[in-house]
């Protein structure tokens, strides 16, 4: 480890562990002698109530009613169920042809994935262009003009940060009565997300990033019959999602949306003055390094750079080793050789290292600030390899 003997987490954007709050509200549940949701006595009343009183406390912090919060069991079976159930649904429904989904090419593999299955299955999958690294609106209404099955854009970009123009989509593809699906798994907690300000008819949310038990998340439409589940059994979750429900991860999913909600503007304050703050620690201790979304809007709490030359496997290790966390852009797509899609998308001529440094309530300024030297340093000694 780094002379500085210290341990800094800076990858929560790929996984965040159980706040106290959380962990508390699980236990609590736990305890309780509770039954299947399904069944009709005394212990499974007391299980549908607490399933139905996280499914209130969902809503009421994301502004949406609660007959349309469905729980799932984390963001890319939300993510799955939307693009792919929707466009199996119309594939089941029959005539029209081939149906069209949209995506944006940022978007998270679940969604580039759930669209790359519905094409092998007989679908068609358009990406919506970037220009200057914004997403094309032109373009977006020539293909809502061919009548899509849904238009998929996530909230904010999992490895630079980049704030899309969601309102915008939203509000385009609601005007041609578009069935439009959001991933708001990165967003959540991070920027403002008030669904009756945006029309989406979908929308994806996941407990672990944002201090949830792993393994949970839900799935927002007001449209659950245009969407063909995933799995096959019960009625459970309006049929949407079939299975005995997990009361308990559903109580600790609804706090931690509930808290993010609640301290979302002054944690991205605290979240943003981090990142600028180790932003320009770097920049100043290497001028070769480039920052990726620098010049777009962001959220708060991801810092992407590129390394000239390096090897990311390499960096990593080599901050893994001095006490530092990252990633080195999707956390669910390491070790993987190819490039991102994202970054291949926004910087087509780049060729360099990725380092996603990515903060939360793990780290404070003071940490950050000495991460920033560890970071700097180890970038450093790489470069001087190379060089020499």
């Amino acid at each position: 480890m780094s002379a500085q003997s210290e341990a800094f987490y800076l990858d929560h954007a790929a996984t965040t562990p159980m706040r106290s709050e959380v962990r508390a509200a699980v236990a609590r549940c736990s305890d309780e002698r509770l039954g299947n949701p399904s069944s009709a006595h005394a212990w499974g009343r007391r299980a549908r109530r607490r399933l139905e009183e996280a499914r209130v406390t969902v809503a009421e912090a994301l502004g949406a009613p609660a007959d349309h919060v469905f729980f799932v069991r984390g963001g890319t079976e939300a993510n799955n169920l939307a693009v792919l159930g929707r466009v199996r649904r119309q594939m089941a429904n029959g005539g029209g042809g081939a149906p069209l989904v949209v995506t944006s090419p940022v978007e998270h593999p679940a969604v580039l994935e759930a669209a790359r299955q519905a094409r092998a299955e007989g679908a068609v999958h358009g990406t919506l262009k970037m220009d200057a690294r914004v997403l094309d609106m032109d373009a977006l209404d020539e293909l809502l003009d061919a009548r899509p099955a849904v238009v998929s854009c996530m909230w904010v970009n999992n490895e630079t940060g980049l704030r899309l123009p969601v309102e915008e989509v939203a509000v385009r593809c609601r005007s041609r009565a578009v069935p439009f699906h959001c991933d708001a798994v990165q967003a959540l907690g991070k920027v403002p997300l008030r669904l009756a300000e945006v029309p989406v008819s979908s929308l994806a949310i996941s407990g672990h990033k944002v201090y949830g038990p792993p393994g949970t998340g839900a799935l927002v439409t007001g449209d659950p019959d245009a969407l063909l589940p995933m799995h096959q059994g019960g009625g459970q979750e309006g049929g949407l999602r079939p299975g005995t429900e997990d009361v308990v991860g559903a109580v600790g999913l609804a706090e931690a949306v509930r808290l993010a909600v609640a301290e979302q503007s002054a944690e991205a304050t605290r979240l943003a003055t981090m990142r600028d703050e180790v932003e320009a620690r770097l920049l100043a201790s290497d001028d070769g390094l480039r920052v990726y979304g620098r010049e777009l809007p962001r959220a708060p709490h991801i810092l992407s750079l590129g390394v000239p030359g390096a090897d990311s496997d390499t960096l990593l290790a080599a901050l893994d080793a001095n006490g530092v966390a990252a990633s080195g852009g999707a956390a669910c797509a390491s070790g993987s050789r190819a490039p991102s899609p994202t970054l291949a998308a926004l910087y087509p001529e780049e060729d360099a290292a990725v380092v996603r440094l990515s903060f939360g309530r793990l780290i404070r300024l003071r940490q950050a600030k000495t991460a920033a030297e560890v970071v700097a340093d180890v970038i450093r000694r790489a470069r001087e390899l190379l060089i020499g």
